[in-house]
């Protein structure tokens, strides 16, 4: 929505990262919502955890901190965890709780009425793409269009 001839692939990707900051926000609220708990910070992980533009991004959508542990591919290091707990390396989750470590923590600064403003525009435009292309069987295109293949 709102593209221009004058986009170009910086414009795609910055709208790629905010995307990914208004989805995990949507996702934040459905916890919150089913759970009953509000969020205070978020820890994040993977490996666009390394994108600090994305990171702050994310605190303003959020209204929250944001913080990136020591070791950004947790996922393996929790299967890790996991066998280590197994065999008894680890005694208990207080052991795997002392080796965690934060890298980086970025604080939200964004005024509530921008915050807002965006996410509305946003959840808009997610709105406006339902049914954008006909459910029939193939997309066609249209006469006239044969260079679009």
């Amino acid at each position: 929505m709102g593209l221009t001839r004058f986009a170009n692939k910086g414009h795609f990707a910055r709208a790629v990262l905010e995307a990914t900051a208004f989805q995990t926000r949507e996702v934040v609220e459905a916890m919150e919502k089913d759970s009953g708990h509000t969020l205070q910070t978020l820890r994040v992980d993977g490996g666009m955890v390394l994108n600090e533009l994305l990171m702050q991004f994310q605190a303003h959508i959020l209204d929250r901190t944001v913080v990136r542990p020591a070791t950004q591919e947790t996922t393996a290091l929790g299967a890790a965890y996991a066998a280590g707990l197994g065999t008894g390396f680890y005694q208990d989750l207080d052991d795997l709780r002392a080796n965690w470590r934060a890298d980086r923590t970025w604080s939200p600064c964004m005024e509530s009425a921008t915050r807002e403003s965006l996410y509305r525009g946003w959840k808009k435009a997610v709105t406006r793409s339902f049914d954008w292309v006909d459910s029939g069987a193939g997309a066609s295109i249209p006469a006239g269009h044969s260079d679009l293949k």
